[in-house]
This record gives C-alpha cells, structure tokens and sequence, in this order.
C-alpha cells in the first residue's frame, strides 16, 4: 500500500486516466473497423476526418505512438481512394 497522501492521489488519477484511454482507444478501433467496412466512397470520406482526429488525439496522449497513427490514417487513406 502507498505511504504517502501523494502517492495515493496518483493511484486515483492513474485508474481514471486508464479507465479513459482505454474507452477512447476502444471507440477509435471500432471506429476505424466501420471505415473499412464500408462499401459506399461518400460515407467513407464523410467519416474519415472524425477517424482521423481520434487517431491524432490518441496519438498526441501517448495512448498509441505517432507512427502508428499516421500509418493508419495513411492505409486509410488508402482504402477510401481505392473504393
């Protein structure tokens, strides 16, 4: 058990921002799972700058590296060009 008041805070705030980067990564999977799924080039390029911006703000909390965000929303990019 932590020994300090400190410490205990920390344990607090971790398990939020754990709850939290976990829900926001989880959406942003999902999210990227519907962009591929889908068939129609219009819908696709209406959803792929909200996908996008969940990439960037994953990446820019450390929640998944910057490299990876850019390789998705570059394979992305991808797959919607060749719909």
């Amino acid at each position: 058990m932590a020994n300090h008041k400190s410490a205990l805070k920390r344990i607090r705030s971790n398990e939020s921002k754990r709850v939290l980067n976990r829900y926001q990564h989880k959406t942003t999977r999902n999210a990227i799972k519907k962009l591929r799924e889908l068939k129609d080039k219009k819908e696709a390029e209406a959803m792929f700058p909200s996908v996008v911006s969940m990439l960037d703000k994953l990446a820019k909390k450390n929640v998944i590296h910057s490299n990876k965000a850019a390789n998705l929303k570059s394979g992305l990019a991808k797959h919607i060009a060749a719909l």
